[in-house]
């Protein structure tokens, strides 16, 4: 699996920790409670799928009782962002450019933040998710923050205008949000929280949601 964030956002890397707040509701909040659900199990080792610029792999490596993370994408140039952004945290910040539908290694924890949407079936997710589910260690966490829509077109059409509206606050033109959908539909896709949660669900996990504001939603595994 190949993604180039430059492309498909049409940004600049640069750009980029700037526009997702314009872009995503609650994206701050949705950071902050998922590294809480993370540095709650006080891991030895955090595997951040598709990192990005390393904003997640950031709140979760600011909190003390976090040993090791390791940043995954295979976007290098997210992955510089990344390196400069956790810099300070040394050696427990480590990096791996590679796509995340490769084999993981033994963790205590995995995160993913605006990633796993990438993946176009949730056949191929659901075998993510067992893959995740493997790797981790017992009494492990899996915390994935993303965009879920409903099934139903009703609510789906008000998860998007909420979300448009969302964007409309932020400064960007409304009919420009509506574009953006289009564009992203290229590459993102985005199913009801009820089939996310039911594939974490038969993959093993005890699964729910902890946090939504429309769409953005947080979804939470547990390894018992």
């Amino acid at each position: 699996m190949s993604h180039s964030v430059r492309s498909h956002l049409r940004l600049e890397i640069k750009a980029y920790d700037a526009a997702i707040r314009r872009f995503i509701p609650g994206y701050e909040e949705g950071l902050k409670r998922a590294a809480q659900e993370i540095a709650a199990v006080r891991p030895g080792l955090v595997l951040d799928l598709g990192a990005g610029t390393g904003a997640l792999s950031e709140a979760i490596l600011e909190h003390d009782s976090v040993e090791a993370l390791e940043a995954i994408d295979i976007d290098p140039e997210m992955l510089a962002q990344a390196r400069a952004r956790l810099e300070r945290f040394g050696g427990r910040a480590r990096f791996l450019e590679c796509a995340f539908d490769e084999p993981l290694p033994p963790c205590d924890a995995v995160a993913a933040s605006l990633a796993l949407h990438h993946v176009p079936t949730m056949e191929a997710k659901g075998e993510i998710f067992r893959r995740i589910y493997r790797a981790l260690r017992p009494g492990g966490v899996f915390v994935n923050a993303d965009v879920t829509v409903s099934a139903d077109p009703v609510e789906r059409d008000r998860a998007y205008r909420l979300w448009a509206d969302h964007m409309a606050n932020c400064g960007i033109e409304e009919r420009q949000a509506w574009r953006h959908f289009d564009e992203w539909a290229e590459e993102d896709t985005y199913f009801p929280m009820e089939d996310e949660l039911a594939a974490m669900r038969e993959a093993g996990f005890q699964a729910d949601c902890i946090w939504r504001r429309c769409p953005n939603s947080l979804l939470v595994g547990r390894k018992d």
